[in-house]
């Protein structure tokens, strides 16, 4: 069942992000610049499972989710949904995979503002 559409003009930002600190981090600074936000999510089946019972307007990803999981297959299905994302990684190096080729990267560590500013660059 799909949840509740949050308020009008309210943006809901898939976070999946491994890292417990961090991820509950983001999610205070993106809510309180006022988005909606759904997760965080560790691991790339949760989040698949997000995507398909949300309406989402874009999606932070960390690319590395640990036990050398990724999460190209979820900013494979939110390009294929035409939900836009960025890469928020520690990892610097590029795999090359096609995934991070189509979403722009920010580099941990990051501050709230550098976080907010990337992604409202990506909403419309």
């Amino acid at each position: 069942m799909p949840a509740p559409a949050p308020p009008p003009n309210v943006r809901r930002i898939l976070v999946v992000e491994d890292e417990y600190l961090i991820a509950v981090e983001m999610k205070r600074w993106l809510q309180a610049a006022g988005f909606d936000v759904v997760g965080p999510v560790p691991s790339m089946t949760q989040a698949l499972d997000l995507i398909e019972n949300h309406e989402l307007d874009a999606a932070v990803l960390d690319v590395n989710l640990g036990n050398g999981e990724t999460a190209h297959p979820v900013a494979d299905r939110l390009r294929t949904l035409g939900v836009p994302y960025l890469f928020a990684t520690g990892d610097v190096r590029a795999t090359g995979a096609a995934a991070e080729q189509h979403g722009p990267r920010l580099e941990k560590p990051f501050i709230a503002r550098d976080l907010v500013q990337a992604l409202c660059k990506l909403l419309p």
